[in-house]
């Protein structure tokens, strides 16, 4: 039997905001276990909870980028369940007022199209504390620190078919909400990460199959690897003439499979409620409209205006626009190189290459993008060659020279890297290089016409050695004339 993949994901993005949802405690992460934990956040008796107006601005900013319903009022609701890492026995939540409505984001497919997937909602609501494991001999323990920070809880529409575009939908929220500056995305630290709703139905069919929820998942590759697995399994189990159960799983990156947490619960379950000690909030269109004013130019317009006004591919526009951090790092150094292409071709590539060795992003990179600009503008007026520039950018990487811009041309200095591009000097070394290797000129004269293009060459590697740094074009042009009046 043909089978049809549904897919639906539940993105959870913490908000950037410097207190928590409810309370005055920190959000800064990396703080001593339970210390950034407040009365408020445990729900200890006699506290009342107090909403902070800066998640509710990020939220709307983010229902605006995703041209979404914004909700004039929206509610809290109290969602009950127990877990020892929820020490109040509730998330406060929302559920049938969220402030962010329908919406949609576009995705890039692999074969070059793009595919609309429907977000059904984003609302607000508070992120619980963590299990910790690791240090307690065959025992739990609980840091509330997370307990209380304000997430925005994503749900789309099931309309993704495969992993790949579930893939490309997390990595398309992560590059909008970076590019907003509501989250910082930082995966590692679950910062953003998501729940995958997966199902099987026989091709043709309407009725949606029973579907698996596989829980925390966070990072892009392990969404898609995680998907794939629990499709397998799925279909390994119709196949056989079994049936899915309906459950909440786990995938174990390191063994790739998901396996069964618990039965998956509905709203039922959780016995919702309008939480009774918050107010509805209310905004209107001057509110919804200020925040408008503050939203940045988000990835597909970026991507379209690199295309438009500087001539880059869809594909270089693409990759340099998925992220805000590396999109202004490639700007920057266009600008100074007054050359969107040539800027294009390094940050893709050496740039790329340096910060997938050293494991870092490009806002720890030690080489700035001033200094970057000012590498490419010594290639432009000739004073560096391609592989002059190559050995100051790593050079810097090292930490070789200043972190300043005029440090490039006193580390280019140092090096003893200026190209030469005398042709009265370059004449002499030929005429040497052509005296040293008679043979080898000999052999380029008995050479067809049309193939000395290629003959030319070992001329050129004798001449860079005999001089370290002399223009290439140079050479070449002064060997065309020098051989030529040979023969």
């Amino acid at each position: 039997m043909e089978w049809e993949v549904v897919i639906g994901l539940e993105i959870h993005a913490q908000l950037a905001t410097q207190s928590k949802i409810f309370s005055g405690a920190s959000t800064a992460y990396g703080a001593d276990a339970n210390t950034q934990a407040c009365a408020v956040d445990l729900g200890l008796p006699g506290v009342l909870p107090v909403f902070n107006e800066e998640a509710l601005r990020m939220a709307v900013k983010f229902g605006l980028a995703i041209d979404a319903e914004i909700g004039k009022k929206s509610v809290f609701d109290r969602k009950n369940y127990f877990y020892p890492d929820l020490p109040k026995g509730y998330q406060t939540t929302q559920l049938h007022h969220p402030i962010v409505g329908i919406g949609h984001i576009d995705i890039e497919l692999d074969d070059g199209t793009t595919k609309r997937i429907n977000v059904t909602r984003a609302h607000l609501e508070e992120d619980a504390g963590k299990s910790v494991h690791e240090g307690f001999d065959k025992m739990s323990g609980i840091d509330l620190n997370r307990a209380g920070t304000p997430l925005i809880e994503i749900v789309s529409e099931p309309e993704m078919r495969s992993a790949k575009e579930a893939a490309a939908y997390f990595r398309k929220m992560h590059s909008i909400v970076t590019y907003l500056g509501i989250c910082d995305g930082d995966l590692s630290q679950g910062s953003m990460r998501c729940d995958c709703n997966v199902s099987l139905r026989p091709k043709g069919q309407e009725e949606f199959g029973t579907r698996t929820e596989i829980k925390n998942v966070n990072s892009f590759r392990n969404v898609e690897r995680a998907i794939e697995t629990e499709i397998a399994r799925q279909m390994d189990i119709l196949e056989d003439g079994g049936s899915i159960t309906q459950e909440t799983r786990l995938y174990d990156a390191d063994k790739n499979e998901t396996r069964g947490m618990r039965s998956k619960e509905v709203a039922n379950d959780y016995r919702y409620f309008p939480c009774p000690d918050l107010l509805p909030v209310i905004i209107d269109d001057n509110y919804i409209e200020a925040v408008r004013d503050t939203l940045p130019e988000l990835p597909d317009a970026k991507r379209a205006r690199f295309v438009k006004d500087h001539g880059l591919s869809t594909v270089d526009a693409a990759v340099l626009a998925s992220d805000r951090s590396l999109a202004e790092y490639f700007e920057t150094v266009a600008h100074a190189a007054n050359d969107y292409k040539l800027a294009a071709n390094w940050v893709q590539g050496d740039v790329s290459a340096a910060l997938n060795r050293l494991e870092m992003g490009i806002a720890q990179l030690s080489v700035s993008a001033e200094q970057l600009g000012r590498i490419l503008q010594l290639i432009k007026d000739n004073t560096l060659n391609n592989g002059g520039a190559k050995e100051v950018f790593n050079a810097l990487l090292e930490g070789k020279g200043d972190d300043t811009v005029g440090g490039v041309d006193a580390l280019v200095d140092s090096l003893g890297l200026k190209q030469v591009s005398d042709t009265g000097a370059i004449e002499g070394i030929v005429a040497q290089v052509l005296a040293d290797n008679p043979k080898l000129v000999e052999g380029y004269l008995n050479t067809p016409e049309d193939k000395r293009a290629k003959a030319i060459g070992p001329f050129i590697g004798l001449t860079r050695k005999a001089a370290k740094g002399v223009n290439p074009q140079v050479v070449m042009d002064v060997l065309k004339k020098k051989l030529s009046e040979l023969g």
